[in-house]
């Protein structure tokens, strides 16, 4: 099994020290190149944390948006923690388009406020289990589609979603010890393959 980690910007090299204590591999993907070159082979895609408009930006740039896209569409297991849960949005309130654009929720960006706004807490995840959750700036999932499944809520806001092959946090589970949620990704990668 090898899970690609979008790697243009933000906390990528956090998820691949959870993915190796997982005993999983992982691939840095910073270009349409690494993109290519390991598509045929990944068995997921994580799209970190960092700041959504650079990675959206850049995802343009470098011509990965459309390919990603198609994938994630065609079926490839993706985990969006904060910023890319942002990616992932069919819409966001506070800007006229979207990124990837293939997650049928609405998020506003920013949501917990300013780097002073950043807190912890633990919480039920369902299908996971109790587990901490680190916000730093994080968005809110403000409404889902009929086809989304919550699976926690924090101070009654959805904080973690998943729809089809796609999971998403606002908050940065690789900021903790804890690897759940990461073992929860990876057996979604593995019922796909």
């Amino acid at each position: 099994m090898k899970i690609g980690i979008l790697a243009l910007q933000g906390a990528f090299a956090e998820h691949a020290k959870v993915l190796e204590k997982l005993g999983v591999v992982s691939v840095e993907i910073r270009n349409l190149e690494d993109f290519q070159q390991h598509q045929s082979d990944l068995s997921g895609l994580i799209l970190p944390g960092g700041e959504s408009t650079t990675m959206g930006k850049l995802l343009r740039d470098q011509q990965m948006l459309i390919p990603i896209r198609e994938a994630i569409s065609s079926g490839l297991p993706v985990f969006g923690t904060c910023a890319g849960l942002i990616l992932l949005a069919k819409e966001i309130t506070s800007q006229e388009e979207s990124h990837l654009g293939t997650m049928d929720i609405v998020v506003e960006r920013n949501a917990y406020g300013r780097q002073l706004g950043s807190f912890y807490t633990e919480a039920e995840c369902k299908g996971v289990g109790q587990i901490p959750m680190t916000f730093i700036r994080g968005p809110i999932i403000s409404e889902v589609g009929k086809d989304v499944d919550v699976l926690a809520v924090v101070n009654n806001q959805i904080v973690a979603a998943q729809e089809k092959n796609m999971l998403v946090t606002s908050f940065h589970p690789e900021l903790t010890d804890d690897v759940l949620l990461h073992q929860y990704f990876i057996n979604m990668c593995k019922e796909k393959s």
